[in-house]
């Protein structure tokens, strides 16, 4: 089980950057994260993104690397000029929660993280605009992990997901869901429409869309996702 007091919690806390500290991200950065060894992750800065750029944490699905589930995401990264980035967790086959069936190591690679990316002041990104979110697996941890620590994300950005564990909450993050209606891998029925009504009984500011669909983030989700993360009119 999540505990508020155990290893769910973040020691990470985003902090305010000085005024002026940087003229910008470095435009068309794909680059390795350089932090996790075999098992690392990816940093993505799209061409358009400025001074202040929002940042969003991006976890992969089951048996993937943060590499290859970004693609998911990407066309609205570019389009609305956030940074992402995409860790991959310490287990091959998934995060820690699923994986060991308890929460693990992954915790402590995502202070990692967002320590390096976050505050690094040569990126400049607004903290204040940091976001976590992922798909299937990574949804699933994004929403678990995010619930425990809104105090650090405002946002959560969950695509497809399978549950939620987080019965020690912090904060109350805005969340996005969304879910097809012919998921076969992950049964809408037992998944986001159990939990979702939940979420909203319990105050959270919740946006939740369904599609006609199975398992997988159609472009103009994506992209509706995107712009009510960031307020886009």
């Amino acid at each position: 089980m999540v505990d508020q007091a155990g290893p769910a919690r973040l020691s990470y806390r985003p902090r305010r950057a000085p005024a002026g500290a940087a003229a910008g991200p470095p435009e068309g950065r794909d680059t390795p994260l350089g932090l996790g060894g075999a098992r690392d992750g990816v940093l993505y800065v799209p061409e358009g993104a400025e001074a202040g750029a929002p940042v969003l944490v991006f976890l992969h699905g089951a048996a993937g690397s943060g590499r290859a589930h970004l693609r998911a995401v990407l066309a609205a990264a570019d389009r609305y000029g956030a940074v992402l980035v995409a860790p991959d967790s310490r287990h091959p086959g998934s995060w820690d929660l699923i994986a060991e069936g308890r929460v693990g190591p992954d915790p402590a690679f995502l202070d990692r993280v967002l320590a390096e990316v976050v505050d690094d002041p040569d990126l400049g990104v607004d903290p204040g605009r940091l976001a976590i979110g992922g798909v299937s697996d990574g949804a699933s941890y994004a929403l678990s992990i995010g619930l425990c620590n809104g105090d650090v994300f405002p946002t959560v950005l969950a695509f497809s997901p399978g549950f939620l564990v987080a019965p020690d909450r912090v904060g109350l993050p805005r969340v996005f869901v969304s879910h097809g209606t012919v998921d076969a891998v992950l049964p809408i029925d037992a998944c986001s429409r159990a939990f979702v009504p939940a979420l909203e009984r319990a105050g959270y500011d919740v946006r939740y869309r369904e599609f006609d669909g199975g398992h997988t983030v159609p472009p103009p989700v994506a992209d509706a996702a995107f712009r009510w993360w960031l307020g886009v009119t």
